[in-house]
């Protein structure tokens, strides 16, 4: 792959996986898209590791992925029928779940970033979609999710400093959530290059 293919952020190269992101799409594939992303945020909540208030998890992937794969309505959707599922369910990374558990556990704010998170991923990546552009799509997408969650962290937790909030709410996730990213923006290249073909 030349440099400049690497440094361009817009791929005009049509792919089959865009017809997700395309309102044309027909509701039973944007239906199946919305849930199925729901249900992979789930999977990646149960993937967690705690250090300080704020566990590690997988779910991240899912968020930046809806963005990139169903573009921005479909990704806020999918990402609100993980916070409805949640209502209901023990799906959340935390031991609780419903709108008692929303309102007060400390990573909520990460919760209530999800969909807007996953819009600007989606609304980015309409004009970014190459492997450099994704990445800086998911980039945007993961300052979004972080300044919800460390807001969120600074009063929930109570912490002294704004400075504790940010090196515990973010710092700490920064290396692992850029390794995401790549990895993500790695998968989703590689998808359009192996299916192409796709309306525009």
């Amino acid at each position: 792959m030349s440099m400049h293919a690497i440094l361009q952020v817009h791929s005009s190269r049509p792919a089959v996986v865009d017809t997700l992101r395309h309102e044309q799409a027909s509701a039973l594939v944007q239906l199946a898209g919305i849930v199925g992303f729901a249900l992979l945020t789930v999977l990646g909540a149960q993937a967690r590791i705690y250090i300080w208030e704020v566990p590690f998890t997988l779910q991240s992937l899912a968020i930046y992925g809806s963005g990139l794969y169903l573009g921005w309505r479909g990704g806020l959707l999918s990402q609100v029928v993980y916070l409805g599922l949640g209502m209901a369910f023990p799906v959340y990374a935390g031991e609780g779940y419903g709108m008692a558990y929303l309102a007060t556990a400390v990573s909520a704010g990460f919760l209530i970033g999800a969909p807007f998170a996953a819009a600007v991923v989606g609304r980015a990546s309409r004009r970014w979609n190459s492997l450099t552009g994704s990445t800086l799509a998911m980039m945007l997408g993961s300052l979004t999710l972080f300044t919800f969650g460390v807001t969120w962290l600074h009063f929930a937790a109570g912490h002294a400093t704004w400075s504790e909030s940010i090196v515990k709410g973010w710092l700490a996730f920064l290396p692992v959530d850029l390794a995401k990213i790549l990895l993500v923006s790695l998968v989703y290249t590689g998808t359009r290059r192996f299916w192409p073909g796709g309306a525009r």
